[in-house]
């Protein structure tokens, strides 16, 4: 879809559409899906991020993303706390700027490798520094309470990942900044700035303490403030404060996590801040506990582990840990302590501590055979596959199986037909019985809504579509009308036609015969692409038919490729392209229009495949000039494959005024180099608009439109050539013969890219 039209239409109704409507909106999650596309596929990620935003004013979330989904809750206070919507708007920008620098720069599967290694009792990558005696007590301590109770190992890890999140946070939003400085990372600032000054001074989280709060809370709000603005609000706390100077000594520390794309530094500041802030650290797992103590014995809830996270949540500009299991979207080699790269270290450490853990599980099983035979326990992968084997060996149901009968997700792609299969007879099975299920329930399945919701966007998506198609359609007609045609022109109707809505029909022709074609556009682009790529490389090339310079290393070749060239690198122009089909009468004759169809769909797909602007119309003539647009520069649907399979042979053809429609549409373009092919018969042919006269014209157009830099290509069909070289010159090219349209439309372009 054009977003832009949608954000027009949105505009003109925004003084009856509620907040809520707007945020919550289609439109706007496919408006942010599209810059993170064009963002993470610019590093060759394949998978689309899918964006969903909410409103829920009562829940705590503000945003989130497990790397494949971001979440926005555009109800949260901090975003509804601004009046205006453009302020919101900027709050939810800033909060999908935050979530797409997790999706970017941060490495999910380090950071799943660095919390296995929590729990199992070990530091990643590696032990932090122990310079004193108070470092090397906190390191006992910190291993004692982590093997001492299941509680506190989880309370110890909870603490671990929201330091991690923090330093994550600091980094990615620099990183967004500096990398995305226009809408994303200015929306971000001004996200940072408006969270900064509701951000609470030291002086302030001082007094919570005795009123629900905790120092290692204070001195962890001092560590995000550093890390996200890199400065801390003091209030009327001295320098000298015990919380600040934690901060300080820290500093230095704080700077490589925000600087270094390496993870693992950020998994070594980490065990750092653990150790150095040890004290308030351990007194703050206690502190959880005896709250979660005393909660018990007042008949509440008494987990220890949401205690904990209630305290954690209160970090004023903090956000959602992130999660997934992938490497950094935009990959690279970070500058690690050892040179490799990250994903070359988890692998070797999760190696190492598979290891580990089997020696210690082979110990432990030796010393209970030694102890008498105590019951032993199995791997959980063990136990799975164990489990799985016996539920197929009684015919139930594996994990990730429906049981018979149950319900199975809608999808709106074809997941496969069973193929029709010749048979002679039917089983007639014996000793049937008729039952009535009282007590059933439903399948339970839960995606009816979504369902229904998908149609149903799919239907608007279409309303709105061809409602922008009708529009533009008229806009086109009023340009052709303002055109200034010439003499010969003069009182000539002009008229735009264009397919609104695609039917089904035509979807379904393209399908039968877009194969063949679409194989030879994949030859046409490959033949490009190596043309694009050697000019932007440069150097030495070789195994030329001809040149000024002998390969002495080639000369045993027998297709006489001795020739070699050095070449400056160049950078490839910018292209354009636009299409004009005849479609007169004489075009049905020797399958004229069969051949143009063809040429449209190869070199459409040929140009959308390297990402060049097209225009495809076609022409002819009825109470006056008929043009019908195939495929515009600007696509608001995905449909303009389709629609090419109407063109057709039609009236007679005033090829004049159609070229010169086409070709001032082309001249409005900014890339460097504009070509305009036409496909035709060499014949025009209308009311007082035919023979040298009409040729005339048509060369005159040629020359003016030429003086503009619009490059020609005259296509002729078989004997027609004659009439195109008469009228265009030497600028003609000749498509009889379609197996050799990819190397002729590919020499044509790589003489056009070298201008």
């Amino acid at each position: 879809m054009n977003h832009k039209k949608i954000k027009q239409l949105i505009a003109q109704k925004q003084k009856t559409i509620t907040d809520r409507q707007f945020f919550a909106s289609r439109a706007l999650a496919a408006y942010f899906e599209d810059i993170a596309a064009a963002q993470t596929r610019r590093y060759g990620y394949r998978r689309r991020v899918k964006v969903s935003i909410v409103w829920k004013p009562k829940e705590s979330g503000s945003a989130r993303t497990d790397n494949g989904l971001i979440w926005i809750n555009a109800g949260h206070p901090s975003v509804t706390m601004h009046k205006t919507r453009q302020a919101r708007y900027e709050q939810v920008c800033g909060l999908f700027g935050h979530e797409l620098g997790h999706v970017l720069y941060t490495d999910f599967l380090t950071s799943q490798t660095y919390h296995r290694f929590q729990e199992s009792g070990k530091w990643y990558p590696e032990p932090p520094p122990l310079r004193s005696s108070r470092d090397r007590n906190a390191e006992t301590e910190y291993f004692e309470l982590l093997q001492s109770d299941p509680k506190c190992r989880k309370a110890l890890g909870l603490i671990s990942h929201d330091i991690l999140n923090v330093l994550e946070d600091g980094y990615i939003e620099q990183r967004m900044i500096t990398d995305y400085p226009g809408i994303l990372g200015a929306n971000l600032e001004i996200r940072r700035e408006s969270t900064f000054e509701v951000l609470p001074t030291v002086t302030q989280m001082t007094e919570q303490e005795e009123d629900g709060g905790h120092i290692w809370l204070t001195v962890l709000q001092c560590i995000l403030a550093y890390m996200k603005w890199g400065r801390i609000k003091y209030g009327e706390t001295p320098l000298t404060d015990e919380r600040i100077q934690s901060v300080f000594s820290l500093l230095g520390d704080l700077d490589t996590a925000l600087t270094s794309q390496d993870f693992r530094d950020r998994c070594r500041i980490a065990n750092i801040v653990l150790i150095r802030c040890w004290p308030y650290i351990k007194n703050f797992v206690d502190y959880c506990k005896d709250i979660a103590d005393q909660a018990a014995e007042g008949g509440g809830e008494g987990d220890a582990d949401n205690v904990l996270q209630q305290l954690l949540s209160t970090l004023a500009g903090s956000s959602a840990e992130g999660t997934g299991e992938t490497e950094p979207v935009s990959g690279g080699t970070p500058s690690g302590t050892d040179g490799g790269s990250p994903t070359a270290g988890v692998r070797a450490a999760t190696a190492q501590l598979a290891a580990d853990t089997a020696k210690e599980e082979e110990e432990s099983e030796s010393d209970a055979a030694t102890d008498g035979g105590e019951e032993k326990e199995y791997p959980v992968e063990e136990t799975a596959t164990a489990a799985s084997a016996a539920l197929e060996e009684e015919g139930l149901p594996m994990e990730g199986q429906s049981p018979p009968g149950a319900c199975q997700p809608v999808a709106e792609q074809e997941n496969g037909r069973i193929p029709l299969t010749d048979t002679s007879t039917l089983s007639a099975p014996e000793g049937g019985t008729m039952e009535r299920d009282d007590d059933y329930k439903g399948t339970g399945y839960t995606g009816a809504a979504s369902d229904i919701q998908r149609i149903l966007e799919k239907i608007a998506e279409g309303s709105v579509c061809q409602e922008l198609e009708r529009q533009r359609t008229k806009e086109l007609t009023e340009l052709a009308q303002s055109i200034s045609y010439g003499n010969i022109h003069e009182g000539v109707s002009m008229k735009v036609h264009r397919i609104a809505q695609v039917d089904d029909d035509l979807k379904e022709q393209y399908q039968e015969v877009s194969g063949d074609l679409l194989h030879i556009s994949k030859q046409l682009q490959k033949s490009v692409l190596q043309q694009m790529h050697d000019s932007r490389r440069g150097g030495k090339q070789t195994g030329l038919l001809m040149g000024r310079r002998l390969d002495i290393h080639a000369l045993s070749r027998n297709d006489g490729r001795v020739f070699y060239k050095n070449a400056l690198p160049n950078e490839i122009p910018a292209l354009s392209v636009g299409l004009l089909l005849d479609e007169s009468g004489s075009m049905c004759s020797c399958d004229r229009a069969t051949y143009a169809r063809a040429t449209a769909i190869i070199l459409y797909d040929f140009c959308q495949a390297l990402g060049i602007p097209i225009m495809v119309y076609g022409h002819s003539t009825g109470s006056g000039v008929d043009l019908y647009s195939y495929a515009e520069f600007d696509a608001i649907d995905r449909d303009d494959r389709y629609r090419m399979m109407d063109i057709s042979a039609r009236g007679s053809n005033r090829d004049g005024a159609a070229l010169r429609y086409v070709a001032e549409q082309l001249s409005r373009r900014s890339e460097d180099v504009k070509l305009l092919m036409l496909v035709s018969d060499g014949q025009p042919a209308d009311t007082d608009y035919y023979g040298t006269a009409a040729e005339e014209d048509l060369r005159g157009v040629k020359q003016e439109y030429q003086r503009k830099g619009i490059l020609f290509v005259a296509a002729a069909i078989g004997s027609d050539k004659e009439n195109i070289e008469r009228i265009y010159g030497d600028s003609f090219l000749d498509i009889s013969d379609l197996t050799k349209l990819p190397a002729k439309l590919a020499g044509i372009i790589k003489r056009f890219i070298r201008v």
